[in-house]
């Protein structure tokens, strides 16, 4: 992935420069940093470890497109308080759709037009007792 722009120094296309010259140039991304960088943020969004996010990331008419198989934590089926105040499964996906499409579109400095969400199944996070 390329991007042809003008470089402020001391800044990126997003940061802060000193001074007002532009020094002509072009960025350019690998596909690699794109998918490293969602899978990281999508795995600490949904809350599940990183190794289970699988991503792939292409080029899409007006920004990028990213697809997200992941498992979706849900609550453990023996508590069925948490179960009743947890949101409907699709809920939670169309939710986590929009919440991944603006934290990735900030993060990634590039509009993210596009997000397939699969739910490749249930995680149950653990316990933990409080001493």
């Amino acid at each position: 992935m390329r991007v042809d722009q003008h470089i402020a120094p001391g800044g990126g296309p997003a940061g802060v420069a000193t001074g007002g010259d532009t020094v002509p140039g072009r960025i350019d991304v690998r596909e690699r940093v794109y998918r490293t960088v969602t899978e990281q943020a999508s795995a600490t969004l949904i809350g599940v470890p990183r190794g289970d996010v699988k991503v792939d990331v292409a080029e899409h008419p007006g920004g990028i497109a990213v697809r997200i198989a992941t498992p979706l934590p849900v609550p453990d089926l023996d508590d069925t308080a948490a179960i009743s105040q947890s949101p409907p499964v699709l809920d939670r996906a169309r939710q986590l759709q929009e919440q991944l499409q603006q934290r990735l579109s900030g993060i990634l400095g590039r509009q993210v037009t596009r997000i397939n969400l699969t739910i490749t199944g249930a995680a149950i996070p653990e316990r933990r007792r409080v001493r």
